[in-house]
């Protein structure tokens, strides 16, 4: 057997040349990688669009739902003084004893800055002009409901002070 002695130029040229193989395979492989379906590409990307549409949607419809939550506390709390009185009404106008009604006028003047607070009462309205009955105040229509023992008007407007306490009643005829 013969044993051929390579010289340091020859080793070095395989060296480079296996290196170059070794390299190109794995640039190959990274390019085979980087190659892929374009069908499957264009179907992650409508898949994620989907996603985000979806996603975009249930905000804008918890958006929604939180809006229309406020609104409806809003309609509440504005319809809630406004139902309140008109239960003190008819209480006092439906009271049993004199002292039960004068217990809920009691209460009632509660609800408004004072017991002078004017009550305004539409007799008839025409093209927006409102003609009113004689003014008078909260305290002697909550004792005239006492003792007419009836509610005819029905609350059509109230306003309020600062405070959130009643400083005018309009009133209008129930039909």
């Amino acid at each position: 057997m013969r044993v051929t002695r390579i010289s340091v130029q020859q080793g070095i040229s395989i060296l480079v040349v296996l290196l170059l193989l070794v390299g190109s395979g794995c640039k190959s492989k990274k390019a085979a990688m980087a190659v892929t379906d374009p069908a499957a590409e264009k179907a992650k990307m409508e898949q994620e669009a989907a996603m985000r549409k979806q996603q975009e949607e249930e905000a804008r419809r918890k958006q929604e739902l939180e809006a229309e939550a406020r609104a409806a506390e809003a309609r509440r709390k504005e319809a809630e003084p406004y139902s309140k009185l008109d239960t003190y009404f008819s209480a006092i106008a439906n009271s049993t004893s004199l002292a039960s009604a004068n217990s809920s006028i009691n209460e009632a003047l509660t609800l408004f800055a004072s017991k002078d607070t004017p009550v305004l009462i539409v007799i008839s309205e025409e093209n927006g002009q409102k003609d009113y009955d004689r003014p008078t105040t909260i305290g002697a229509y909550l004792n005239y409901l006492k003792d007419q023992k009836k509610s005819i008007n029905k609350i059509n407007q109230l306003q309020f002070d600062n405070a959130g306490k009643i400083t005018e009643v309009e009133l209008v005829t129930k039909k």
